[in-house]
């Protein structure tokens, strides 16, 4: 891993990345408006002593510092007015910005973190279809949706890769790819050694397979979101770089936001995309929060 991100980024960055990752995540919520106000949580957990910082791209979003309160323990997080979240998986839904009325697919959806918040946005209208392979976490997926008040929402269980054997043509995608997970060093240390580059590909594969099922049943002019937790290019990068040689009617779309940085236009000296620069990643040492990676798309036509 070390050899990667020395040729990655030189040895001055990766020295600062490894420093990064010995530092503690701020801890993060979202608060949920299907429930209560922002202003009217914000109060009440202040009244508790939570200390809060809005996050400056996230009306919904906090940081908040429970001090020596489990941050799931209080009766608001058992209510479903707060999601325990972090900023860069919050992020990605609001770069998705589904609007009240669309019809939504998140695939790999569980535990329900952006499900919940993509359904709070649309206002509990339209249709969210919340796909996941894996039986036990699609239980906690299911009971997030109770505890948050989420009630237009489909759950399925079944493989993403094999989504034109359902009847649904979204208006838009959410693909939080599974991954080796990289980007979460800061929050468990074991990854360091725990993963491998047969990992990568195994993972990137995989990807490319998900990707290329969402693009089939994506509804023309609709947006498709791809996001992994991993800071390796051969996850994010090269996968995208691929997927746009193979589905040429994908286009890559700025991002409105203001967060984070470029995507990688030439990782390991390797030229891809120019338009990957429209990407955006949020890493441990640029922006203290574990290593993300997010990128919407447009299917023309």
């Amino acid at each position: 891993m070390i050899e990667r991100y020395l040729a990655l980024w030189g040895e001055a960055e990766t020295l600062r990345f490894l420093e990064a990752c010995e530092r503690p995540i701020r801890t993060s919520i979202r608060v949920n408006t299907l429930k209560t106000p922002i202003d009217l949580l914000v109060k009440r957990l202040q009244s508790k002593g939570v200390v809060l910082e809005g996050v400056p791209w996230l009306a919904e979003g906090y940081y908040a510092d429970f001090g020596s309160i489990s941050p799931g323990s209080l009766f608001e997080h058992m209510l479903g007015f707060y999601y325990i979240q972090g900023v860069p998986s919050m992020t990605v839904s609001r770069v998705l910005n589904p609007q009240p009325g669309e019809m939504v697919m998140d695939i790999a959806a569980a535990p329900g973190g952006k499900t919940t918040h993509m359904a709070q946005m649309m206002e509990n209208s339209g249709m969210i279809v919340s796909i996941d392979e894996d039986r036990v976490r699609i239980r906690s997926l299911q009971g997030n949706i109770l505890r948050c008040g989420v009630n237009n929402t489909l759950v399925l269980r079944g493989d993403a890769r094999r989504l034109e054997h359902l009847p649904f043509h979204p208006n838009r995608i959410l693909l939080d790819a599974p991954c080796s997970g990289e980007g979460l060093i800061p929050l468990d240390p074991s990854r360091k050694t725990s993963r491998s580059m047969a990992d990568i590909r195994y993972c990137a594969d995989r990807q490319q397979d998900m990707l290329s099922s969402a693009a089939k049943v994506l509804a023309g002019g609709g947006s498709l979101v791809y996001s992994t937790c991993s800071i390796a290019p051969e996850e994010n990068e090269f996968v995208i770089d691929d997927f746009l040689k193979k589905q040429p009617e994908m286009k890559i779309d700025d991002i409105a936001i203001d967060f984070g940085s470029q995507g990688y236009v030439r990782p390991f000296g390797i030229q891809l995309d120019k338009s990957l620069a429209r990407a955006r990643r949020l890493l441990p040492h640029e922006h203290k929060t574990e290593g993300f990676f997010i990128c919407r798309m447009t299917k023309e036509g």
